[in-house]
């Protein structure tokens, strides 16, 4: 089997259901053998953007692929690759490398090189039987922890060399964490402490798919919900605890909830300064929950943490903060009508 016929393989195995590339690379007719539907676009950066919307539209249960040409093409690959890094989207790409011969030769341009920086994992093949050992790596990556791109780089006389058969492969797992139970049930405690608690979330929600829960532990804390930009939509947005989505500029009943909020709680967010986001009022207490623990007290000092999949730890939450409450709301929805008038002074939520 050559090597171009293993990565399709691998794909196939992993369920990839199509592969998005740029001619040439053998690895896109090495996919239509296998029986995986090709989708040929006509810019490298269009096609990345393609394969980021696969990841995203499905809360990264489909990882999306993208193959492309060595030299021109990888060098076109580059700004997709960086915005999916960027906004922690999952996808695998796979360009194409000059023979190994010329690979660090000048002005070759070099992916494994290039790339490491706008990666969540980055390798170069250069023996036949590595090939399956480094996309069993990518694929682990990719389906664990912090959602971002992965690359695989295959020189192209590599890819048309014999791989040791048969091929032993099993599709990567998917493994979820959840926060320390002391740590959950301290959080608990202040959420329920707090007069006046915001909720914002963020694009890990919709990765966890754990917009239930979070729906549920806003109605039980009778907290108004915010989301950011890539989170948008994680909270329906008709709900009466809607404050809307936040960005570069914010709506004002979000300003006057954000303003007199005594609690600020982050579910699957960042907190990252960044021109694109919901500006934290200072001085604020801070509670953050979040997938990645280099994203705690980088921007924003947290109070307290939590470290896990949104869905388990708003699970957990959820668990003791109805014990707290014996299963009921606080009762404060009921004297307002809509957080939305709020900015009125007349019938807001105090």
């Amino acid at each position: 089997m050559k090597a171009a016929a293993a990565v399709a393989e691998v794909l196939k195995r992993e369920g990839v259901k199509f592969l998005i590339g740029y001619p040439v690379n053998p690895i896109i007719e090495a996919a239509a053998e296998a029986d995986i539907r090709t989708i040929i676009v006509r810019q490298e950066r269009t096609g990345l953007h393609m394969a980021d919307a696969v990841s995203r539209i499905s809360s990264g249960d489909r990882i999306g692929v993208f193959a492309m040409q060595h030299g021109p093409g990888s060098e076109n690959a580059f700004g997709g690759v960086a915005q999916a890094y960027g906004d922690s989207v999952p996808i695998v790409v796979l360009p194409g490398g000059y023979p190994r011969r010329i690979t660090n030769i000048q002005p070759n341009f070099n992916s494994f090189l290039n790339f490491q920086h706008v990666t969540k994992w980055c390798e170069q093949v250069i023996v036949p039987d590595a090939v399956v050992d480094a996309m069993r790596r990518a694929f682990t990556q990719v389906k664990n922890g912090r959602p971002r791109p992965v690359l695989i780089e295959f020189p192209v006389d590599l890819l048309r060399e014999d791989v040791p058969e048969p091929i032993n492969y099993t599709p990567a797992p998917r493994l979820k964490s959840a926060p320390d139970p002391r740590d959950v049930s301290r959080v608990a405690e202040a959420l329920v402490a707090a007069q006046r608690p915001v909720i914002y979330a963020g694009q890990g929600v919709h990765y966890a798919r754990a917009w239930p829960v979070l729906r549920d532990l806003a109605e039980l804390l009778e907290a108004p919900v915010t989301t950011s930009l890539q989170g948008k939509s994680a909270f329906p947005e008709n709900h009466p605890l809607s404050l809307g989505s936040g960005g570069r500029s914010i709506s004002k009943q979000l300003h006057h909830f954000l303003t007199n909020a005594d609690l600020i709680f982050g579910i699957g967010c960042s907190f990252a300064i960044t021109n694109y986001g919901v500006s934290m009022p200072k001085g604020k207490k801070i509670i953050h929950a979040t997938l990645d623990p280099t994203d705690f007290n980088k921007d924003v000092a947290a109070e307290q943490v939590l470290a896990g999949d949104a869905a388990l730890t708003l699970g957990a939450l959820l668990a003791e903060v109805k014990d707290r409450l014996k299963g009921k709301p606080r009762g404060r929805l009921a004297r307002s009508r809509c957080l939305r008038t709020a900015c009125c002074g007349t019938s807001c939520i105090r």
